[in-house]
């Protein structure tokens, strides 16, 4: 469904059908004689003409969050302590969860000794080959004896780096009981409380859900027409893009089309496009319905009158154009869309006309009226009637 945005209006200096007030009679000729009519003074209303329309292509769709983190414990354990509480606001790199480091710590003490062990054969292997080195030199040795000891200096320097590589390990897994939020965000209701027994890796259930806030996607699916006359162009120039929710009536949003997918969808035909949002105060949640908009970089000159003044008849709309002898006249028009009561009138109507917005039950095609002025729409057209 399309909607217009109204930039820039300016009067064109044409009202609409009307009467005078109501104890004055007019008479108008309907069929056999004349007939005395009471006016009513609430009958005309001026168009409006949009120097600057945008249209807004309308989608209904569903909130998405940028980043969705399921927290997974890296190291078996049990939780010892927890750093914040459900529903919490985050940020990247603050403290979540604490497995047990007891355990952790004890095996980095024990690779570290043995890194200690490890380097005293070291040592003793070069010093036993260095000897070696010099009994060979006197013959005093055998060549297989040498390249024995040789052996033995290699295999003690390999252990040695087998041992610090332990270490890091041990290290590693020590700091993996620390449990940190790995983007910024709102956390989810507890999933593993204080005192479990946790399994590590994405097989074991999380520990809890953290979704980010601001900014937020919008994902919506737009048709081809939409797409060639509105997004083709993005990369050269920014589409403007807002966001209502179900309980605005309005769009308090303004973002901005992030991306659109490189092809349509082989069934439905229509292309997935995905929008951006400042959420910096939180109100906008993952799952929560939304009314878009994508707006339009072409403005065109349009014609706004009242919605009401518009009658369907089958399936052709028409208005009553008031004439220079102020004779009601049909005239069949072909609406666009529709903003604030107002709806663009894309033919039918040339600026300088005057139509019949208030009282059309009572006005047919050939009446004789007099125009009165009145306001156009919203508040005042509401205190007019």
């Amino acid at each position: 469904m399309r909607s217009i945005d109204r930039k820039l209006i300016g009067t064109a200096g044409i009202v609409l059908a009307g009467c005078v007030a109501a104890t004055l009679l007019y008479c108008v000729s309907i069929g056999h004689g004349d007939v005395a009519r009471a006016a009513d003074p609430r009958a005309a209303v001026e168009v409006d003409v949009a120097k600057d329309i945008s249209d807004w292509q309308s989608y209904s769709e569903r909130l998405e969050a940028i980043d969705h983190a399921d927290i997974h414990a890296l190291v078996p354990g049990t939780i010892s302590e927890i750093y914040f509480h459900d529903g919490q606001l985050v940020k990247k790199g603050d403290p979540l969860f604490l497995i047990d480091p007891r355990p952790y710590t004890a095996a980095v003490d024990q690779v570290k000794a043995e890194v200690a062990a490890s380097k005293v054969r070291a040592a003793f292997a070069q010093a036993d080959y260095e000897r070696a080195q010099k009994l060979l030199a006197d013959n005093a040795i055998s060549k297989r004896d040498f390249d024995d000891r040789r052996d033995q200096t290699l295999s003690a320097d390999a252990a040695v780096k087998a041992a610090e590589a332990a270490v890091e390990v041990a290290q590693v897994n020590l700091g993996y009981t620390g449990v940190t939020a790995p983007v910024s965000g709102r956390m989810s209701r507890a999933e593993q409380t204080l005192g479990n027994t946790v399994n590590a890796g994405n097989g074991s259930p999380k520990l809890r859900t953290l979704i980010s806030v601001s900014p937020i996607y919008a994902y919506f699916d737009v048709d081809e027409q939409t797409y060639l006359l509105d997004l083709s162009r993005l990369g050269r120039e920014s589409v403007p893009v807002r966001l209502g929710l179900a309980s605005e009536t309005g769009y308090s949003r303004i973002g901005k089309v992030a991306s659109v997918d490189n092809a349509p969808g082989p069934c439905s035909g229509t292309i997935r496009v995905r929008a951006i949002f400042q959420n910096d105060d939180g109100v906008l949640v993952p799952g929560l319905y939304a009314r878009i908009q994508v707006g339009s970089s072409r403005p065109h000159p349009a014609i706004l009158i009242d919605e009401k003044s518009v009658v369907t008849d089958r399936a052709r709309k028409f208005v009553l154009v008031v004439d220079s002898q102020n004779h009601a006249q049909y005239r069949e028009v072909v609406g666009g869309p529709h903003y604030e009561g107002l709806t663009e009138i894309r033919s039918g109507l040339k600026l300088g006309e005057s139509i019949v917005v208030i009282g059309l039950q009572r006005v047919h095609p050939g009446d004789v009226v007099k125009p009165n002025l009145v306001p156009m729409t919203g508040e005042k057209l509401a205190q007019a009637q």
